[in-house]
């Protein structure tokens, strides 16, 4: 039996007076068949660390930038969770946490690219979330120890990633890319005439062949190279844009 994925579909942060941050999510399996829409319209810098967004979480009360923040970054941490070997309902417990961190950090935060980048301090971050976890587990294991229990957490010891090894870093770097380029494409995507996003979707996710894109729009072939081009291009330009910004 294949496993389900589990998807946030939405949440809410809500700021107490007493200054605590509470993150509250909403979960679906993915066997369920849901319409997804966007959480949020996000402001023009969608991703993300560019320093006026950071500068902005510095107000508490500023409710439109940190969900812009986290509709950015919480696939990112969340996905690292999962594949550093948490668990999902473990995973979302980082999330919340790695969130909790930021939100604390932040009135006081100095985003200096002399003394290193924000894509190294929430790696940093995120890395000690999932370290806790791995501490909790292992306070679980032993109070409720047993033979069985020994074999599978040994079993499960081999599938998890060190939080503080070489792999962590190689795992978040790649999930990293994978989040700068997923935005790139949200950002162009808003930017672009529908229709040219729809022919670049079918010719580069879809994989038509141009010939039956061109018939489908009643264009020539050769614009469907050429809206794929140009497309393609805009995307880079937006993913190197956001690297120099967050390194």
């Amino acid at each position: 039996m294949s496993s389900s994925i589990l998807y946030i579909i939405d949440y809410d942060i809500h700021l107490q007076s007493n200054g605590r941050l509470f993150i509250y999510f909403l979960f679906a399996n993915s066997d369920v068949n849901l319409h997804y829409l966007p959480m949020a319209q996000l402001a023009d810098e969608l991703i993300p660390t560019r320093t006026t967004l950071l500068e902005r979480l510095k107000d508490w009360q500023d409710d439109s930038s940190w969900r812009d923040f986290f509709d950015i970054y919480w696939k990112l941490i969340y996905g690292v969770a999962i594949k550093g070997g948490l668990t999902k309902e473990e995973a979302q417990d980082v999330v919340q946490e790695t969130m909790l961190v930021v939100a604390k950090q932040m009135p006081t935060f100095k985003y200096d690219r002399k003394t290193g980048s924000f894509k190294s301090w929430l790696l940093n971050t995120t890395r000690w979330r999932i370290a806790d976890q791995f501490r909790k587990r292992e306070v679980l294991a032993v109070s409720h120890s047993s033979s069985d229990d020994a074999d599978t957490a040994t079993r499960m010891a081999d599938k998890v990633i060190d939080p503080a090894s070489q792999d962590m870093n190689v795992l978040w770097d790649t999930e990293w890319e994978k989040n700068l380029l997923d935005a790139a494409i949200m950002k162009v995507k808003r930017r672009l005439d529908p229709q040219k996003y729809q022919i670049f979707d079918f010719c580069v996710n879809k994989e038509w062949p141009p010939e039956k894109i061109a018939e489908t729009f009643s264009i020539p072939v050769a614009q469907v190279y050429l809206v794929k081009h140009r497309t393609t291009a805009m995307i880079k330009e937006e993913v190197e844009k956001m690297n120099e910004e967050t390194n």
